[in-house]
């Protein structure tokens, strides 16, 4: 179904502020072509017909001779709203009976209850974003940390959406040509040049790739990036869950095996949400708690993006350090190497064992490793900032970042399409196949920013996640 035909000429009404929230004022949304002319009929106060965009008027909502409540109504003339529509935006004061008494009433009148993400909907209908802006519209309501802001607000503001429509632009260009060539297909001519189309395809796939690679930092980011702690049992891995919450969540012992479990907390460093999970500790063990615990260390690791691994020079030798760093990397793992127990011996000076370990694993598997006391905050200060810097590293300044499973799933089609141009391009593809391939690349990346005819499905799923109000 075409997009165009999902528009409805329906006036919408809804909570656009958190329902049960504390506070003064509660704001009450409507917006479609009837939005002034129903608020008129309830509001006491100047003519909202008569007024211009972009301004506010106090008043008092009726219903009959009965005063509701004394508002502030702010006026957004089409075309000049968030949906492009004519919106009201009523203010009232927070009182659920309120609230409820004022939206019953200009249902009365005429407006229907909007359903879930269903202002964002007309917008993106309505051309005022596209639809991976809508989608990070969502994303910036749920942001709970400096980092998903700023992604979700670059996505909102159109930092993906403009690349890849520079991107499709290109690809219909060529696409144009192709076609054109089938128009003088009895004299063989070719006005797409091939080797442009093949450079083009290739700029086209490295951009892509580093979006599809940015998807898992990106989720991170979005969900909490998580990272393991892993050392062998009374590595202080506990001690240093506590020191980084400033809390007593693990317990702490000096008889090995007392984390027999994973535990899982967040923390908030420099706008960026860790997930930080403390795991037993590893070792071959007869106890069969102990050795699940063992177990799910490893598998923690498999989920995690960062791995603090802690060793002291009293319980652990290098060849042990990198015998178990080795067996736990997998690429795309952050390994950090942390020296506890510095306020027992060695100090923050680099020893024989960090010069052993940076020659073995240094390059292939980390290049961090830094020192620390875990049961001193001072101590553990240089550690967070090597998290936070490993992240920022990860994103590479200025470059575009995906959180979205969906954008995901559109660019890894895309970018097998465009495997298959550049092979027929190379193989000499006649050109109404080629323009074919091209097509498929175009409806795919196209599918992101909703520039093709979107399923009502698939905006249902979509813009089904909105709080109602949004």
């Amino acid at each position: 179904m075409s997009t165009s035909a999902l528009l409805s000429q329906d006036t919408i009404v809804a909570l656009a502020t958190s329902p049960g929230a504390n506070g003064a004022i509660a704001v009450i949304r409507l917006s479609g072509p009837q939005a002034i002319s129903i608020t008129n009929r309830v509001f006491k106060g100047k003519d909202l017909a008569q007024q211009v965009s972009h301004t506010i008027h106090f008043g008092t909502i009726r219903d009959g001779e009965t005063i509701v409540d004394e508002v502030l109504v702010s006026l957004f003339v089409a075309p000049y709203s968030y949906t492009k529509e004519d919106v009201v935006e009523i203010s009232t004061h927070n009182s659920k009976y309120i609230i409820e008494r004022v939206i019953q009433l200009l249902i009365r009148e005429g407006a229907r209850a909007a359903n879930p993400g269903e202002f964002t909907l007309r917008a993106f209908l309505n051309g005022s974003m596209d639809l991976a802006q809508a989608e990070a519209v969502a994303d910036l309501i749920a942001a709970e940390n400096r980092a998903s802001h700023e992604v979700a607000m670059n996505q909102m503001r159109g930092g993906i959406s403009n690349k890849l429509q520079e991107m499709r632009d290109k690809l219909i260009n060529f696409t144009a040509l192709l076609e054109l060539e089938l128009d003088f297909s009895e004299e063989d001519v070719e006005f797409a040049d091939r080797d442009q189309f093949l450079q083009l395809v290739a700029e086209l796939r490295t951009h892509i790739r580093r979006l599809m690679d940015s998807f898992a930092y990106g989720n991170a980011i979005k969900n909490g990036v998580p990272v393991a702690i892993i050392g062998k049992p009374n590595a202080g891995k506990s001690t240093l869950l506590n020191t980084l919450l400033d809390e007593e969540r693990a317990i702490v012992s000096d008889i090995a095996g007392t984390t027999r479990d994973t535990i899982e907390e967040t923390l908030n460093i420099d706008g960026i949400t860790f997930r930080f999970i403390d795991t037993a500790g590893l070792r071959d063990t007869q106890d069969t708690i102990e050795a699940i615990g063992v177990i799910k260390a490893k598998e923690k690791v498999r989920q995690a993006k960062v791995l603090l691994y802690l060793y002291d020079e009293y319980d652990n030798t290098a060849d042990e350090v990198i015998d178990q760093v080795k067996s736990l990397y997998f690429d795309g793992l952050k390994v950090v190497l942390v020296r506890n127990k510095i306020d027992l011996k060695g100090g923050y000076f680099e020893n024989e064992m960090d010069k052993a370990l940076k020659s073995a694993l240094f390059t292939a598997y980390t290049d961090t490793i830094v020192a620390i006391s875990a049961k001193d905050p001072q101590s553990v200060q240089p550690l967070k900032n090597i998290l936070v810097d490993v992240i920022k590293d990860t994103q590479l300044a200025g470059q575009q970042i995906i959180t979205n499973t969906r954008h995901l799933e559109a660019l890894q089609l895309a970018y097998g399409a465009l495997e298959e141009v550049e092979l027929g391009i190379t193989s000499g593809m006649s050109g109404d196949l080629l323009a074919h391939q091209v097509r498929t690349a175009l409806r795919h990346i196209s599918s992101i920013t909703g520039d093709i005819d979107i399923d009502r499905d698939i905006l249902g799923t979509i813009f089904g996640k909105f709080c109602i109000g949004k």
